[in-house]
């Protein structure tokens, strides 16, 4: 499953450059699919739906740090564990229940995010 940032997130920044896909922005901040990827141009992603990875998209959080459910992987195929969750001094980097995802699943996200 995705990793999430609760509201008890203090903005202090730490889990942001933890994340090996760029899936964590600073609240209200823009967020692409070509960040920390290899993705460029028009791609169709997993599910089927065709983005361009160079235009924004909205902002999950408008307030705290937040992570983007498709671009996470819990860092598989990087490290052991979720580094955002590692690093954070609050323990506000948790499992999301909204987006239970299977090891393959993630592991076929990571290749597909850098195109291995």
């Amino acid at each position: 499953m995705a990793i999430i940032i609760t509201d008890e997130c203090i903005n202090c920044g730490a889990c942001e450059p933890e994340c090996p896909n760029t899936a964590i922005y600073e609240g209200a901040d823009d967020w692409r699919y070509k960040d920390g990827t290899a993705l460029s141009g028009k791609i169709v992603l997993p599910d089927g739906s065709e983005v361009d990875a160079d235009a924004a998209q909205e902002p999950v959080s408008d307030e705290f740090y937040y992570i983007v459910p498709s671009k996470c992987t819990e860092c598989k195929g990087f490290h052991d564990e979720p580094q955002c969750a590692a690093v954070c001094p609050v323990d506000c980097c948790v499992p999301d229940d909204n987006h239970v995802e299977s090891e393959e699943t993630l592991l076929q996200r990571q290749a597909f995010l850098h195109k291995h």
